[in-house]
C-alpha cells in the first residue's frame, strides 16, 4: 500500500516539479515570481484543446503548436510588460505578474466560458500496469513521470552544454559581467521567460486529462508548484525538482493516513515552515549582502 501512495505521489509530484521548475527558471533570471505562470499554461493548454479537438489536427502537431504559443506568450510577457515597466522595483513587477495572470484568466473565461472541457491525451487514464507487489500505474501516470524526467534532462543538458545555456547561466549569476562579456542579457532574459512558457505549458497538458480543462484549472498546481519551489529553494533548479517530488509524496501520505479534506493545507504549511527555519529552501543559497 506504502508503495502504491509513493508512486501516485511521485505522478503528481512530477507536475509540481514542473511548476515549480518553471517559476524558478524566472527567479534566477530577474528574480521575480511569476504568478502568471499557472494562466500561460491554461492558455496553452486551450490552444492544444482547440487544434486537436476543433481543427482536428494529430496530437503530435497540437503539441508542438502549443508549446510554440507558449513560447512566444513568455517572450511577448517579458518584452512587452517587464521590460518597458518604468523605475521598476520588485513588488512593481510582481504587480505586472498579477496583472498578466487575470488578463489571461479573462480572456479564457470569455472566449471559453466557464465550461469544463476534457483534453484527450494518447494515454489512457483507465489502462494500467501491474508492477507487482500489488502497485500498479495507469498510462497516463507512467507518461507524466517520463515526460517529466525526460524534460528536466533536456534542460539540465541544455544549460550545461550548449552556449546559449552557459550565456543564460553567465546571466543569471552576474548580469553586469555578463553584459561585459557580450552577452546580450535583455534577451537572454525573455528566452528564460519564454523555457519556463513553455515548461508551465507541458505541466498543463498533463494536468488537463486528469481533472479539468477550464479557466481556473491551474490555480491548484501553481500553488503546489510554488510551495516545491520555496520547499527546494527557488534559486536552485535541482532543488525545486526534489520540492516537487517530495511535496507530491507527502500530501498523498497525509491525505491517505490524515485527511482528505485537509490534503492541500499541505502546501501551505510547507510554505510557513521552511520560510520560518530556511528561508533559502533545502537546497538553495541564503546570500547576506554586507555593506
Amino acid at each position: 500500500m506504502i508503495s502504491q501512495i509513493i508512486l501516485s505521489g511521485l505522478a503528481i509530484g512530477s507536475v509540481y516539479a514542473l511548476m515549480a521548475l518553471a517559476m524558478s527558471i524566472t527567479y534566477k533570471a530577474s528574480e521575480i515570481p511569476n504568478f502568471a505562470q499557472g494562466e500561460m499554461a491554461m492558455i496553452s493548454t486551450y490552444i492544444a484543446y482547440v487544434l486537436l479537438v476543433v481543427q482536428g489536427i494529430s496530437f503530435f502537431w497540437a503539441f508542438i503548436f502549443a508549446l510554440l504559443f507558449a513560447l512566444v506568450l513568455g517572450l511577448a510577457l517579458e518584452f512587452v510588460f517587464i521590460r518597458r515597466a518604468k523605475e521598476p522595483n520588485l513588488l512593481n513587477l510582481i504587480i505586472i505578474t498579477l496583472g498578466f495572470q487575470m488578463m489571461l484568466y479573462g480572456l479564457a473565461g470569455w472566449k471559453w466560458g466557464a465550461d469544463q472541457r476534457r483534453l484527450r491525451m494518447p494515454f489512457s487514464e483507465t489502462e494500467t500496469y501491474d508492477l507487482g507487489g500489488g502497485v500498479v500505474v495507469s498510462q497516463l501516470g507512467l507518461a507524466t513521470i517520463g515526460t517529466a524526467v525526460v524534460l528536466m534532462l533536456i534542460i539540465w543538458l541544455f544549460l550545461r552544454f550548449t552556449k546559449l545555456g552557459l550565456a543564460m547561466k553567465a546571466s543569471q549569476q552576474n548580469a553586469m559581467a555578463a553584459r561585459i562579456n557580450g552577452i546580450r542579457t535583455n534577451r537572454i532574459l525573455s528566452l528564460s521567460f519564454g523555457i519556463s512558457s513553455v515548461v508551465g505549458a507541458i505541466a498543463g497538458m498533463m494536468v488537463a486529462p486528469v481533472t479539468t480543462l477550464d479557466p481556473g484549472m491551474m490555480w491548484d498546481p501553481l500553488l503546489k508548484g510554488f510551495a516545491a519551489a520555496v520547499l527546494g529553494g527557488l534559486t536552485s533548479l535541482g532543488g525545486v525538482v526534489v520540492g516537487g517530488y517530495l511535496l507530491g509524496v507527502i500530501e498523498n501520505l497525509f491525505g491517505f493516513y490524515i485527511s482528505l479534506e485537509f490534503k492541500s493545507v499541505v502546501a501551505f504549511l510547507i510554505i510557513v515552515i521552511v520560510l520560518y527555519v530556511r528561508p533559502s529552501g533545502l537546497f538553495g543559497r541564503h546570500y547576506v549582502r554586507k555593506v
